[in-house]
């Protein structure tokens, strides 16, 4: 059966040249309601330069819904708590005042992080547990997201819901398909071991780039095609097959998005869309 129409959501970095207006309706041409929000946009701001209720009355006016605003990240730092407490709540705030369901959280990725790779779970671990009450607080549910890069503090899904499962607390993760082909989880593992109902949103992108793997970086993802080197529609299929039914956000990072204009958006998204579908 193909994947409801309403299953699928578009992460902001695809349209880093439009206003959240111009977003917001092409999102609503493609026949989808459900948005991705950041704070690593130019502008600075999830918003832009609109106050949180003109931001929601431009969502009711396009009837768009803000599944998640990304990311709070490095949130397995834990050298500045009180730092790190207060951008979690600054995020959150904003986060409720835009009716948005989640917060994304993006463990450190960084060449210089020395600690051990038993060090890096314990801060994790304790970072899921420090953070837990300000997401209830809130009521604003939190999404972990393993980075696949070599240089990531969290790379592996399985690791990431171990650690979910160990804090005790009501988080949910992001799988990505791009960092689970550089995670090099096994597969066999990740169909026996994972749990679909602990996957809060599933990013989708593609890359075509043959470099070699270990070299690849954001700059390389675009959207889906037949030529995608990660297999994300495999991916897809696989996770339908073990029984996901959640959202699938599109997220290419490409320095090519910089020259799409809202034709070649909409073409690629509906295209996307469509290998998913077909």
């Amino acid at each position: 059966m193909a994947i409801a129409l309403e299953r699928f959501c578009i992460n902001r970095k695809i349209a880093p040249k439009l206003s959240l207006e111009s977003f917001f309706r092409l999102v609503q041409r493609c026949g989808l309601n459900q948005v991705e929000l950041r704070n690593d946009m130019p502008s600075g701001s999830v918003t832009d330069n609109l106050s949180n209720v003109q931001l929601n009355t431009l969502a009711t006016e396009y009837g768009v819904e803000i599944v998640t605003i990304n990311a709070l990240g490095q949130f397995n730092l834990l050298a500045d708590k009180g730092a790190l407490l207060a951008r979690a709540e600054a995020l959150l705030t904003q986060a409720q005042a835009l009716h948005c369901r989640a917060v994304v959280l993006c463990p450190n990725c960084d060449a210089n992080d020395r600690r051990s790779e038993a060090q890096k779970r314990e801060d994790t671990l304790e970072s899921l547990q420090l953070l837990a009450p300000l997401f209830k607080q809130y009521g604003i549910a939190g999404y972990v997201e393993p980075l696949g890069f070599g240089i990531s503090s969290l790379r592996s899904s399985l690791l990431t819901q171990a650690l979910i499962r160990d804090a005790a607390a009501p988080y949910k993760m992001v799988l990505d398909t791009f960092h689970h082909y550089l995670s090099e989880v096994n597969q066999a593992d990740f169909d026996a071991q994972i749990q679909v109902d602990q996957i809060g949103l599933v990013h989708l992108s593609g890359v075509e780039d043959p470099m070699l793997k270990g070299e690849l970086s954001d700059e390389q993802r675009i959207m889906l095609s037949d030529k995608d080197r990660l297999k994300s529609k495999a991916q897809v299929l696989n996770l339908e097959r073990l029984g996901y039914r959640g959202f699938y956000a599109f997220e290419p990072f490409s320095s090519q998005l910089d020259t799409w204009t809202e034709q070649d958006i909409e073409r690629e998204i509906r295209q996307s869309i469509a290998l998913l579908q077909g």
